[in-house]
C-alpha cells in the first residue's frame, strides 16, 4: 500500500491546513455576501476535528488500517451486491442505507492511508451520485415524489454525511453543492413528509453536515433546517428521564425504538449537536447524565452497553451490536470535540481498544453482529437469548443476522485515527487519544509535524515529538487519563514533572527546533464488581479475558463467492474456560503479574496481544454450558476443590472466544 514521504505529507497537509485556517477564519468573521449572517449563531466547538488525512497512522495502528483495508472494508464492493450493486451506483441492489454506510467509513479509510485504488473507486461511486442528483435536489435512488409521499429520510441524512466527508478529503465543489441542494430539498420536503422511524431516531446525524455546509456558506436557512430537525426528532432526554430506560428489553420480544442499540450508541452526539445550536444548558449536562444511565443500567466492563437488539441489561452473555460500537466511538468523539471534557475521551479509547477490535476476526474478513463480554462460544445457535437477534448473531461471518452491520462496521478504526488530534480555537492543538502516528498543521501559517511514538495501550510510555519549521507560540494540551497511577512528563529531558489525572494538562511555549516530551500514564491493576458480584480485571485502557483455545469451523459453505478470504466460521473452545479466579480485592497486584509482548502483525489477536496477565484460578465444574453460551454465574463466594492453576489473561480486544467476569472464589 503506497504512503508518503515525511516532505509529501508535510506538504499536503501544509495545503490542506492552510485552506482550513482560511476557511475556519471566514467562517468565525462571518460572511458579507447578500442573505447572509455576518455572526455565526453556533456555538464555537472546545476542539475542531483536523482535516482529513493531516493525521498519518504509524506502528501497530498503521498495520490495523491496513489490515482493515486488505479486509472486508476495502473490498466489500467488489462481491457484496448491496454494496457493488446498489441503486446509489447505478445497480438494482439495495437503495437506502447500505451504501451510503459503507462509504461513511471507507472514505476516512482511504484517505487517512493515501491509498489510491480505493481513492479511486470511491471517487467513481460518488460521481455517479452527484451526476444523477435530481434538479430538485433528491438523489436518484430516492422515488421520484419523495417530497410529497412518505418516505424514511434517514438514507439521505446518512449520504450527506459521508458526502461531505468526501468534500473535506478532495475539496470537489460538485459535491458541496450537491449536499447543499439535497439539503434544502429536505427543508421543503420535511412539511409535507415529517421525519419518523429510522429518521425520527436519528434526526441528529443530519446536523453533522448541515453544519459542514453551514460553515463554508454562512447560509441561515441551514439553521431553520436544524430547529426543524430537531422539533420533528425524538426527545431523548425526556425518555432518559423515565423509568423504561432502566429496565432490560425481555428476551425474545418488544422491540423498542427508543432502546434500539444502534439508535442509543448514536444518541449521546445529540447533546453535542443540539448545543452548538442554541446552548442549552440541559444538552450540555444530559450527555454525560445518559451515558452515566446506561452504564448504572446496561452497562458492560468494556465501556460499551448491551443491546440484541434492544438494551439488554448488565448480564455478560447478552450481545452488543457491531453497529452500536462504531456508532457509540463516533458519538464520543462529537462529545469530546464539543465540550472538551477528558470524560469522553477516556470512555473513547475504553471501546476503541477493548469492545471494537472483539467483535472482527483478526484479518478483518469476517465480523459479529453481537459479542457477549463471556463468550466461551460462538454457534449457530437456535436457543440463543438474544432480545431480538437471531441464531446466527455472534458467529464470525459476512453477513450474520442482518446487512446492517456488515455496511456500518467501516468507520470504527479510521474516525478513531482522524480524531487522535483536535485543535484548539486559538490555534493550539489537542492529544484527544493515544496512538502511533504523526500529525501535520500549521499554527500562525507555520508548518508543524508532531510524531507520536508508542505501543500504548499495551505500554505506559508514550514519546511525542514536536517539530516546527521555524519558531512559533502556540499551546499544546496533553490528556492525562483519570485511571493514570501518577502520571509524570519530562520535556526536552528535564525532570518529570506530574500531572493531574483526568485532565488536559497544558504546556503553552515558543516551540523550535525538536522538542520531545516524555509521557508516562502508570496502569494500576485494579477489580471491579460487576453483575451478580463478578469480578473483572482492568489495567489502564484495557480489560483483560481468559485466553482460551480456539477451534474454527466453516459453515455456511454453499455462500456466495466462497473461493474469497471471507467465509463463514462457528468457534468453539479448545481448552477449559470455567473458572474461577483467586485474587486479593483489597490488593489486587498482588497476585496479578503483567508481562510486555511484541505487538504482533494483527494487534488484536491472541497470537499479537502486546502485554499478557498471569492470575491464579480453579475449574468450577458445575459452572456449564447453558442453551449453548456459558451458564449465568450465581452471586457470591463459589467453592471449588479442583487444583489450583496459573491462568493466562490477554487484553478483551485480542480475544475472539473469552471469559472477562469470572465468578470469584473462597480463599
Amino acid at each position: 500500500m503506497p504512503s508518503l514521504s515525511r516532505r509529501q505529507f508535510m506538504g499536503s497537509i501544509a495545503a490542506v491546513t492552510a485552506s482550513s485556517s482560511v476557511s475556519s477564519a471566514q467562517d468565525r468573521r462571518g460572511s458579507a455576501r447578500p442573505g447572509r449572517e455576518t455572526t455565526p449563531r453556533i456555538a464555537e466547538p472546545a476542539f475542531r476535528p483536523l482535516p482529513l488525512g493531516s493525521i498519518r497512522p504509524a506502528g501497530w495502528l498503521l498495520r490495523q488500517l491496513r489490515i482493515q483495508a486488505d479486509g472486508l472494508s476495502g473490498h466489500l464492493d467488489e462481491f457484496w451486491p448491496d454494496v457493488g450493486r446498489s441503486r446509489w451506483f447505478g445497480g438494482q441492489a439495495e437503495g437506502w442505507e447500505r451504501a451510503p454506510y459503507w462509504l461513511d467509513g471507507v472514505i476516512p479509510l482511504a484517505w487517512i492511508l493515501g491509498y489510491k485504488p480505493l481513492q479511486e473507486r470511491i471517487s467513481r461511486y460518488v460521481d455517479y451520485i452527484v451526476a444523477r442528483q435530481r434538479d430538485d435536489g433528491w438523489y436518484g435512488p430516492y422515488p421520484e415524489d419523495a417530497a410529497a409521499r412518505r418516505y424514511d429520510l434517514w438514507a439521505i441524512l446518512l449520504i450527506n454525511k459521508a458526502l461531505a466527508q468526501y468534500h473535506e478529503a478532495t475539496g470537489d465543489e460538485r459535491v458541496l453543492k450537491a449536499v447543499e441542494r439535497s439539503l434544502r430539498a429536505l427543508l421543503a420536503g420535511l412539511d409535507h413528509t415529517p421525519l419518523y422511524d429510522w429518521g425520527r431516531f436519528r434526526w441528529f446525524e443530519g446536523l453533522v453536515p448541515l453544519f459542514y455546509i453551514y460553515e463554508k456558506t454562512g447560509e441561515t436557512w441551514l439553521l431553520d433546517l436544524a430547529a426543524k430537525l430537531r422539533s420533528q426528532g425524538f426527545d431523548y432526554g425526556e425518555f432518559y428521564r423515565g423509568e423504561d430506560i432502566t429496565v432490560p428489553t425481555p428476551r425474545r420480544g418488544l422491540w423498542k425504538w427508543a432502546k434500539h442499540v444502534v439508535n442509543t450508541g448514536m444518541a449521546p452526539k445529540a447533546a453535542a449537536l443540539s448545543w452548538r445550536l442554541d446552548r442549552r444548558p440541559g444538552d450540555r449536562e444530559f450527555a454525560r447524565r445518559m451515558i452515566e444511565i446506561l452504564d448504572r443500567y446496561h452497562g458492560q466492563v468494556t465501556g460499551m452497553f448491551t443491546g440484541d437488539e434492544c438494551l439488554a441489561g448488565k448480564n455478560p452473555i447478552q450481545g452488543t451490536e457491531l453497529c452500536a460500537v462504531v456508532e457509540f466511538l463516533y458519538s464520543l468523539e462529537h462529545l469530546v470535540s464539543v465540550f472538551g471534557d477528558p470524560f469522553f475521551a477516556d470512555r473513547l479509547e475504553r471501546v476503541a481498544f477493548n469492545a471494537l477490535p472483539a467483535t472482527f476476526s483478526p484479518d478483518m474478513w469476517a465480523h459479529q453482529y453481537d459479542q457477549q463480554v463471556n463468550q466461551v462460544q460462538c454457534t449457530i445457535n437456535p436457543e440463543h437469548m438474544w432480545t431480538t437477534n437471531g441464531p446466527e448473531s455472534n458467529i464470525y461471518v459476512l453477513e450474520p443476522n442482518y446487512g446492517c452491520c456488515t455496511s456500518n462496521m467501516h468507520q470504527g478504526w479510521p474516525k478513531f485515527a482522524a480524531h487522535l488530534w483536535m485543535r484548539c480555537p486559538d490555534e493550539g492543538i489537542a492529544a484527544i487519544a493515544y496512538a502511533p502516528c504523526s500529525v501535520g498543521y500549521r499554527p500562525r501559517g507555520v508548518p508543524v509535524e508532531i510524531s507520536v511514538e508508542t505501543d500504548y495501550p499495551f505500554r505506559e510510555s508514550i514519546v511525542i515529538t514536536v517539530r516546527p519549521e521555524r519558531s512559533v507560540r502556540f499551546r499544546l494540551l496533553l490528556r492525562v487519563p483519570a485511571w493514570a497511577d501518577g502520571p509524570e512528563l519530562k520535556v526536552g529531558g528535564g525532570a518529570a514533572q506530574s500531572l493531574r489525572p483526568g485532565t488536559f494538562h497544558r504546556l503553552e511555549r515558543a516551540w523550535e527546533g525538536i522538542t520531545r516530551l516524555e509521557l508516562r500514564f502508570p496502569m494500576r491493576p485494579a477489580l471491579t464488581r460487576r453483575y451478580n458480584e463478578a469480578i473483572a480485571i482492568e489495567r489502564g485502557p484495557l480489560v483483560y479475558s481468559l485466553k482460551i483455545g480456539e477451534k474454527w469451523t466453516q459453515v455456511n459453505r454453499n455462500r456466495l463467492f466462497r473461493e474469497l478470504p471471507h467465509g463463514d466460521f462457528e468457534v468453539r473452545p479448545a481448552t477449559p474456560w470455567n473458572y474461577g479466579l483467586i485474587v486479593d480485592e483489597g490488593d489486587p497486584a498482588a497476585g496479578l503479574g503483567f508481562e510486555e509482548r511484541p505487538v504482533g502483525e494483527k494487534p488484536f489477536s491472541p497470537e499479537g496481544a502486546g502485554v499478557v496477565a498471569k492470575v491464579r484460578g480453579r475449574r468450577l465444574p458445575g459452572w456449564r454450558l447453558v442453551r449453548g453460551w456459558a451458564g449465568e454465574i450465581a452471586p457470591g463466594l463459589q467453592e471449588s476443590s479442583e487444583p489450583i492453576e496459573e491462568l493466562t489473561l490477554i487484553p478483551y480486544g485480542c480475544t475472539n472466544i473469552r471469559v472477562t467476569e469470572f465468578p470469584r472464589l473462597k480463599a
